[in-house]
């Protein structure tokens, strides 16, 4: 399946097939090692070579594989991201949704504490088996499934390109390929460092049944992906016709995600678009504890370290040379048919607009709590007409209005309207400004962060009052940050990282934990002050379908630290 301009996707029958080796599982589902895959190509023009560079990103990274709940990348995989950062709930039994995100425990307002008796951490790790895979019940596998395949189909197109003839300028169509192939290889890679716990480097065509078990941490995988995205600014700079790089790079991205803020980027915006990320694998990978609105908070045991100045400062460099507001960047589409997302089913945001007692996902309290008094993002997105109710934390008041309620101007957070729903795949101009309001916090610099914080509200017509110029402390400010964070990121593959990196999906013993949270009881009483003790992996273990085939001869493949 290639995605093309006009016609949309289009079966090239002849031209490029991308399947994987797959392995028969109680006979129900043939999944098997996404490291392993089948090529079958012909490819020896730059139209096909530009359709196979396009459906290995778009059908093989964000399409193939993710039937079982939604159907993409979008739906299924920043699915669990939401589920964890405890931005929405679940029901359904399908894929460990109701499960994943439910924490160890709570402690209500009068003292009470209420336990859960399947933890996340017990779930996760006894559905990580290639049986459970095939039953569609193994979570921490689609992440790697899609991430694996869009960096494999990389790995193809950048073993052909040097051979084939392009049109115009030949030097600046090949490097413009490249860089599109580096960039998304990064952006695989980013994906596989931030969520799991070691991982495999694999920058080339493997034949099928080849094995690498050089499994390396997590740490190792984001340092390739920084490569990558470095590999990617140089190899854009390498190109003189810009006539000849808007031409193909407009081929290579879907005319219907060209609205909005997609579109094609300059060559300096594709670059602000790397700066972002790269700050963003820094960011989204280390300890910043701020647990119980204390700025000093450590974490007593974790699979990564904590930000330092340095880091700090670096995060700050490149979210400068970052995103800025009129940027064009990666967005995606639905369409009404040959999509590699619905409008309906596709996104964790289709998933949860809608009346919420019918709804896949609930909107969390936790989540609704972080908006400002006034702020007209939520009475323009979020209404009370039912109750979804359930024990433990899955009760919320809300429901997330389809479209909005019609506020000029102001941001909507779900569309299952066919094309209307703007998603954003990789960066954007709230994230790098919110990167910069952070680091400029942690820096000293707290009304510039405060600053910051005001311009992304303004973008997404909050209508709030300024906070910059307010005199608030440290703590205060990062309470704003931390809100605005919350508010403004949510459904774009990020929650979780944050939940993470500030401690609070920790053990409380290990100093973690999360505070202050409001929670409705099944019976309607609404408790403001509640305890939640997560206790969640920090890094996945390797799912069974790659660790069992391909056994680890470095790096484990089971996060020791729990």
């Amino acid at each position: 399946m290639i995605i093309r301009n006009k016609d949309k996707f289009v079966q090239i029958a002849l031209a490029a097939t991308l399947a994987f080796g797959s392995f028969s599982c109680k006979d129900k589902l043939d999944v098997g090692n996404p490291n392993a895959p089948q090529i079958d190509l012909n490819v020896n023009t730059e139209s096909g070579l530009v359709s196979l560079a396009q459906g290995g990103v778009y059908i093989n990274g964000f399409y193939n594989g993710d039937g079982w709940l939604g159907n993409s990348y979008f739906s299924l995989p920043w699915g669990y991201n939401e589920l964890l950062a405890d931005n929405l709930g679940a029901d359904a039994s399908n894929n460990q949704i109701t499960t994943i995100g439910v924490p160890n425990y709570i402690i209500m307002d009068d003292g009470t504490k209420v336990s859960n008796a399947s933890p996340s951490i017990g779930i996760i790790r006894s559905y990580n088996t290639r049986a459970s895979t095939g039953a569609g019940n193994n979570p921490i596998y689609y992440q790697w499934l899609n991430m694996y395949a869009l960096n494999n189909a990389c790995n193809n197109v950048l073993s052909l390109v040097d051979n084939i003839k392009f049109s115009g300028d030949q030097a600046s169509k090949a490097a413009t390929v490249k860089a599109w192939c580096y960039w998304w290889k990064a952006y695989a890679y980013a994906s596989i460092g931030s969520m799991y716990y070691s991982g495999l480097i694999i920058d080339e065509v493997q034949p099928v049944g080849t094995k690498n078990p050089n499994y390396v941490l997590h740490d190792a995988i984001l340092a390739k992906s920084d490569e990558y995205f470095k590999l990617a600014s140089t190899t854009i700079d390498a190109v003189s016709s810009e006539s000849d790089y808007e031409a193909i790079l407009g081929e290579l991205i879907p005319e219907f995600n060209q609205v909005g803020n997609g579109g094609v980027p300059t060559k300096a915006m594709w670059k602000r678009n790397i700066n972002t990320m790269l700050a963003r694998n820094i960011l989204l990978n280390k300890l910043s504890p701020f647990v119980k609105g204390n700025p000093a908070a450590t974490i007593s045991k974790s699979s990564t370290s904590n930000m330092t100045t340095a880091d700090w400062n670096n995060v700050l460099t490149l979210s400068k040379a970052g995103i800025q507001k009129g940027d064009i960047v990666f967005t995606g589409r639905s369409t009404s048919n040959n999509y590699f997302f619905s409008a309906t089913g596709g996104t964790a945001a289709a998933l949860t607009t809608g009346v919420n007692t019918s709804s896949t996902f609930k909107i969390s309290e936790r989540f609704i709590q972080n908006f400002k008094t006034g702020d007209k993002r939520f009475t323009n997105n979020f209404g009370t007409a039912t109750t979804y109710k359930n024990n433990f934390t899955f009760t919320t008041r809300y429901n997330v209005i389809d479209g909005g309620a019609g506020a000029a101007g102001v941001y909507v957070y779900g569309n299952k309207t066919v094309g209307a729903y703007e998603l954003y795949i990789a960066g954007s101009y709230e994230e790098n400004t919110l990167m910069l309001a952070e680091a400029s916090m942690r820096l000293g610099d707290i009304e510039t962060g405060l600053g910051y914080v005001d311009a992304v509200r303004t973008y997404m017509g909050a209508g709030l009052t300024a906070v910059a110029g307010t005199g608030l402390s440290l703590a205060d400010a990062l309470t704003e940050l931390v809100k605005e964070r919350r508010v403004a990121l949510i459904y774009r593959g990020l929650s979780f990282y944050d939940n993470r990196r500030w401690g609070w999906t920790y053990d409380i013993a290990n100093g973690g934990g999360s505070y202050g949270n409001t929670i409705v009881t099944s019976a309607g009483v609404v408790n403001k002050n509640v305890t939640i003790n997560y206790n969640f992996l920090d890094y996945w273990d390797v799912p069974a379908d790659e660790s069992e085939l391909n056994p680890s001869t470095g790096a484990a493949t089971k996060n020791p630290n729990f």
